[in-house]
């Protein structure tokens, strides 16, 4: 697809263009292709192994694919990485906080990361704690967080810099039903203000029936569609399972 055609498809939101990756002769990732406009939760459902790791460490650009685009509203990861990462809030599944320093002195670091005026940064601060009602907790020393308010602490800091997409790896790794639960609302929030997601994960139960659906499996988009529409009749356990289990 033309540079310029990806990146007006792509305002604001998310293009993927046939990409595929490899781990030697193993296959990770082959010719994946999606689109996640604003204001969409999309999640990206698939087994442990699926390739959606892989994925986001090509969207972050932890990896450079050899074949395939990707652009960020509408900036082509190519050819015009500042800008397209300069768009971009990601949740890593492995915690990325400084447990010794407070809510605040961890959300100041990543503000003078990413460049931010010095002048802007408390205003910024205090607006993505209270977008994820973590302001009160803004002088607690991380380590005496439960895990929760730190997963909500880390989406609070990815949205420091108003990204217009926000990825999210197996962001309730660890996290009690309750936890897992708060945070899955918090997102669909940020979807409903306007947000561009998408949530990686393993678990049908974090996904909605108004959620985008990519079904991801050996590296392959195998669905994709509304998850309502999708899975018709049964439950989306049943038909998730359907669709990646291994004929005998």
């Amino acid at each position: 697809m033309p540079d310029a055609q990806l990146q007006d498809e792509t305002k604001r939101g998310l293009t993927v263009r046939n990409l595929s990756f490899h781990y030697g002769p193993k296959t990770a990732l082959d010719s994946v292709s999606f689109d996640v406009e604003p204001g969409t939760f999309c999640a990206l459902l698939g087994p442990n192994g699926a390739g959606k790791s892989t994925l986001i460490s090509l969207l972050t650009r932890l990896l450079v694919a050899p074949e395939g685009e990707i652009a960020v509203a509408g900036h082509n990861l190519r050819r015009s990485p500042r800008k397209a990462l300069g768009d971009l809030g990601v949740v890593f599944q492995q915690p990325t906080l400084d447990l010794s320093l407070t809510v605040k002195q961890n959300m100041a670091y990543f503000a003078a990361l990413h460049g931010l005026p010095k002048q802007e940064t408390p205003q910024r601060i205090d607006a993505a704690l209270d977008r994820l009602g973590m302001r009160e907790r803004a002088g607690e020393k991380v380590r005496a967080l439960n895990g929760g308010h730190r997963r909500r602490m880390e989406l609070a800091r990815a949205l420091l810099h108003d990204p217009k997409v926000l990825l999210l790896d197996e962001p309730t790794v660890g996290l009690d039903a309750s936890a897992r639960h708060s945070i899955t609302d918090h997102v669909h929030d940020l979807a409903d203000q306007g947000l561009c997601i998408l949530w990686a994960t393993h678990l049908t139960d974090e996904v909605r029936d108004g959620d985008q659906l990519l079904v991801l499996h050996h590296g392959k988009i195998l669905a994709a569609g509304q998850t309502g529409e999708l899975r018709g009749e049964e439950t989306l356990s049943n038909w998730f399972l359907s669709q990646t289990e291994v004929p005998a």
